[in-house]
């Protein structure tokens, strides 16, 4: 083995170009779509079904939100098959693959509600199943050795994340105003496919980590076992020291490291995601009913979400560079724990002011669409405290072997926070003015909730010990599924 030097030790490894190259054109192709998914469907594909501008308004957003509820669910299902069966490579591939189809659907069927509604199942399916790999596989490349890298890895990786967006959201709802809905969905699906290509010309420089298999000391096993047999705890281990009749100390351990983490993000990390994708419904609604004028440009309503992502590659490195370590310097370091809430209540704040804006809306003044950068800073400074940190979070405390179902259960509470706004607006609950105040409250209660539960966390960092075999060191895998 090549002697590690401090050179070779603070340099990543060459197959992360290719994971980030990826990640780049498969974010514009999914932030290209789901950016102008709201308008298309209100302005469009709907316009026919229901000419109440309201109810049809009511109608796309509790779609759009069904949709992003999909895409956030199906991680699970990635990444249960890639932990047990499959491996990381080949669930991205093939699901990437069909991520293509459905992107082409869109561009094929925009007048056909049901070739429509086909692709956009087809990209929850291939967007949310991939997701978990992606981001588990970027920390797969990383040894104990090379820890120190992790941190920069997914920061760079989140800015990747952005990059894509940025452009998606600069220039699809453009395409969408000038070519019509083929063209502008038909881009994100050429840059699917490119996005493909670029990760499986990188296939033989990954490190893979093989899948278990059935693994007789599965999550669920554990949990299982440990509730059958409650005459077995042992006195002051909690109640999965059951369940060590039929599993090892390790696999225990593991279970509780999900449950540790899970304890602490499910009741309140749904609702920062309530806020942030509701930038591409509630906030690109706002925006319809703003001036679009600023100086000589007209904006589109979707094309203001550009904000965001420029904002986080200009703020991801302001934060780690300087913001963070000024905090340390003072003795008060922002620790995922710390960060997390903060995000929380920020996020709640830039509803009240985007909440303020509607109130005059509402009052009869028109305002400029220029007003809604304010409301657009707080909540990327919010999602920055939130999403870099928990992705990061996620991943560093969940055991090797369960690390991309952790992923997915990160990511599953978005699903819960895009349902419950699904749901909302399809009973019309809350409108106007009234559902950015209502949303804050919550995000604000969430933040003091999750502040309060993290002085009971123990935080546990899992790296790999050692460094997995790269592909290109042993005998090829076979990347065909089984079967085929």
């Amino acid at each position: 083995m090549a002697e590690t030097t401090p050179a070779t030790s603070n340099r990543f490894p060459p197959q992360i170009p290719f994971i980030i190259g990826q990640e780049i054109c498969e974010r514009f192709s999914f932030y290209g779509m789901r950016n102008i998914l709201m308008v298309f469907l209100m302005d469009y594909l709907l316009r026919n079904v229901n000419p109440d501008p309201a109810m049809r308004e009511a109608t796309a957003k509790s779609h759009f939100h069904l949709f992003m509820s999909g895409v956030y669910f199906f991680p699970l299902f990635g990444g249960y098959l890639a932990d047990r069966f499959l491996g990381k490579y080949r669930v991205i591939f093939w699901l990437s693959l069909l991520y293509c189809v459905g992107q082409f659907c869109l561009a094929l069927f925009v007048d056909n509600i049901y070739g429509f509604y086909t692709g956009l199942f087809l990209i929850s399916l291939g967007s949310g199943g991939i997701k978990p790999c992606v981001s588990a596989m970027v920390g797969d490349q990383f040894t104990a050795e090379k820890k120190h890298l992790v941190k920069k890895v997914f920061a760079i990786f989140y800015w990747s994340i952005n990059l894509g967006s940025f452009f998606a959201s600069l220039f699809i709802p453009l395409a969408l105003k000038k070519f019509g809905p083929a063209v502008a969905f038909g881009i994100p699906g050429a840059l699917m496919l490119v996005a493909t290509v670029i990760y499986w010309a990188g296939r033989n420089h990954y490190v893979m980590i093989p899948p278990t298999g059935q693994n007789p000391h599965s999550f669920l096993k554990v949990v299982l076992s440990a509730l059958r047999n409650p005459k077995e705890r042992t006195p002051g281990q909690g109640w999965l020291s059951a369940a060590r009749k039929d599993h090892p100390q390790e696999a225990i351990e593991g279970v509780r490291a999900v449950f540790r983490i899970n304890l602490l993000l499910m009741p309140t990390i749904p609702f920062f995601w309530m806020l942030f994708d509701q930038k591409a419904s509630t906030w690109v609604v706002q925006a319809k009913a703003m001036d679009p004028q600023v100086g000589d440009f007209t904006f589109q309503a979707s094309q203001m979400q550009f904000i965001n992502p420029a904002l986080v590659m200009i703020l991801i490195p302001v934060l780690a560079a300087v913001v963070y370590p000024a905090f340390q310097k003072m003795g008060w370091e922002l620790t995922p724990l710390r960060r997390m809430p903060l995000g929380l209540v920020i996020g709640a704040l830039s509803y009240v002011v985007a909440g303020y804006y509607q109130v005059v809306i509402e009052g009869g003044t028109k305002l400029n669409i220029a007003w809604q950068i304010l409301p657009y800073i707080v909540l990327t400074v919010a999602e920055i405290l939130v999403s870099t940190t928990g992705l990061e979070f996620a991943y560093t405390q969940a055991p090797r072997e369960m690390k991309s179902v952790v992923q997915s259960l990160w990511l599953l509470n978005s699903t819960l926070a895009n349902v419950a706004v699904a749901i909302a607006a399809s009973l019309n609950i809350f409108t106007g003015s009234a559902q950015f105040f209502f949303y804050a409250g919550l995000a604000a209660l969430a933040g003091v909730g999750m502040a309060l539960m993290a002085r009971g966390y123990q935080v546990r960092d899992y790296y790999q010990e050692a460094a997995p075999i790269p592909v290109g060191e042993r005998a090829a895998p076979d990347l065909a599924p089984k079967g085929a």
